[in-house]
């Protein structure tokens, strides 16, 4: 049977490695693999490593520059708005304004308008105590008239006998004769 170490290296490596000569010490073997391997690591290694570096150093660039270019137009954004924000400060500060004068205004009219037609409701009212004085002086007069006339009438018809009566036409008659005559 053969031994672990023909399996992995045959006796034919082994006896190259004889007139090499042979290191059994692992560090320094394991040390001087490593330095190797990063020496081809490095020279094989060095244009996609300097690529790889060079792209991400162009993709930082940019997010940057994008950055600072969304700055920019945020800042610029910022400032319309801000100057926006003051016309709109400006325009309801005019209409705040407008609106109190026109207040004022309606204000000042409504008392006017209540005014006028407190007056015109004095002066109709006055107008309406003076018609109705008026005419009940001329229901008072038409009363006194009526009664006075009653009161005429009933010492004109207690006192007149038929013989005073009958002078009182004859009287009248002679009276307008005379008016006819003199016109004539």
């Amino acid at each position: 049977m053969r031994s672990v170490s023909e399996i992995v290296a045959p006796s034919s490596y082994w006896t190259l490695a004889a007139s090499f000569g042979s290191n059994t010490n692992i560090l320094e073997i394991n040390l001087i693999n490593l330095i190797l391997v990063l020496g081809v690591l490095f020279y094989y290694g060095k244009g996609v490593l300097i690529n790889f570096l060079e792209n991400r150093k162009r993709t930082i660039l940019n997010t940057i520059s994008d950055a600072e270019e969304r700055y920019k137009e945020a800042t610029e954004k910022l400032k319309r708005a801000r100057t926006r924000l003051q016309q709109a400060k400006v325009k309801a500060a005019e209409i705040r304004i407008n609106q109190l004068t026109q207040m004022d205004r309606e204000q000042r009219d409504l008392v006017d308008a209540a005014d006028e037609d407190l007056r015109r409701l004095e002066d109709s009212k006055n107008y309406t105590i003076r018609f109705e004085k008026q005419r009940a002086i001329e229901q008072v007069r038409q009363q006194v008239s009526r009664l006075a006339s009653e009161r005429a009438l009933e010492s004109l018809n207690s006192r007149l006998d038929n013989e005073l009566h009958l002078r009182m036409i004859d009287y009248h008659i002679g009276l307008l004769r005379a008016m006819e005559n003199a016109t004539d």
